[in-house]
């Protein structure tokens, strides 16, 4: 089936909010964004979750966007972060980034108020209708408390054409399948250990937070998996499998990916209270992972 939204299909990192000093790092900013560039990443997302969107001001959140937009200059894809439990606060968002110059918004599910399902339908609807830009849907029910089900989902695609794909954050492969089988949407992987799995039912990509530290491995493992070789898809899967589980489960991202990060010497590892650096023995667990795998 030709799915809408393939053009963000592939690798999609979602990058890391540089801070130094309790300010932001533009430097490091830009950086991150060229370095995802030399790597042949396909597209950056800033602002999400591993961006600290939740602890960036409104002034912050929109000069992030204006940054990697900026310095993305058309090279990658940029699918900023634009998501509320505001409407009228993601669709103001979502038109910053449009003027900004992004090739796409991804909007996470309202949280915290927990909307019925014709809630998620309206909401979208209401963006789509009110912005016109592609837009990926984000629905990670482990951090909003609220499930967006499939069918919602398949609703959202058909009333609005500017959704074009879905970030799928709900670690259910049930939910995957009925998604892929009920729309035409692109669906990307949102937990990078399950990026495989999604690929065998019809996903198309994840949008990565290891991304941020080896793209090409989780590039070289879609292509693999495209080219139909299998076996050493499963190869880069199970190298990488043990970084993904400690960059994702050693405390909440992305407290251990910033940490990796400053252990590689790309960012200060600095992070925004109520997230706290990492403690003595997480940090010799997170060393140790990343020295198996080769990076140090």
């Amino acid at each position: 089936m030709a799915r809408r939204g393939e053009q963000f299909a592939g690798l999609t990192v979602a990058l890391v909010t540089p801070l130094k000093d309790g300010q932001i790092d533009e430097d490091a900013l830009r950086k991150l964004v060229d370095f995802q560039v030399e790597s042949g990443t396909e597209s950056v997302s800033p602002v999400g979750t591993t961006g600290e969107s939740p602890t960036l001001t409104h002034e912050e959140h929109e000069r992030v966007i204006s940054i990697v937009c900026e310095q993305a200059a058309g090279r990658i894809n940029v699918m900023a972060g634009t998501g509320s439990n505001s409407t009228a606060e993601a669709i103001r968002l979502t038109k910053f980034a449009k003027g900004a110059g992004a090739d796409a918004a991804l909007l996470v599910a309202p949280y915290y108020n927990k909307p019925t399902q014709e809630g998620f339908f309206q909401h979208y609807k209401a963006v789509s209708e009110a912005v016109d830009i592609p837009i990926v849907l984000y629905n990670i029910p482990g951090r909003t408390a609220k499930n967006v089900e499939a069918e919602t989902v398949a609703r959202i695609a058909e009333a609005c054409p500017n959704v074009v794909a879905v970030k799928e954050s709900t670690g259910s492969m049930d939910q995957a399948s009925q998604t892929l089988s009920l729309s035409d949407l692109t669906v990307l992987s949102g937990d990078d250990s399950l990026t495989l799995p999604l690929l065998a039912l019809g996903g198309s990509g994840v949008v990565s937070v290891v991304g941020n530290i080896v793209p090409k491995d989780v590039r070289a493992m879609i292509a693999a998996w495209n080219a139909g070789d299998i076996a050493k898809a499963q190869e880069i899967h199970h190298k990488l499998f043990p970084l993904c589980r400690d960059l994702l489960g050693i405390a909440t991202n992305p407290i251990p990916i910033k940490e990796a990060m400053a252990e590689l010497g790309r960012d200060t590892g600095e992070v925004r209270l109520p997230m706290t650096p990492l403690d003595a023995g997480q940090r010799a667990a997170l060393r140790a992972t990343l020295k198996t795998y080769g990076l140090l």
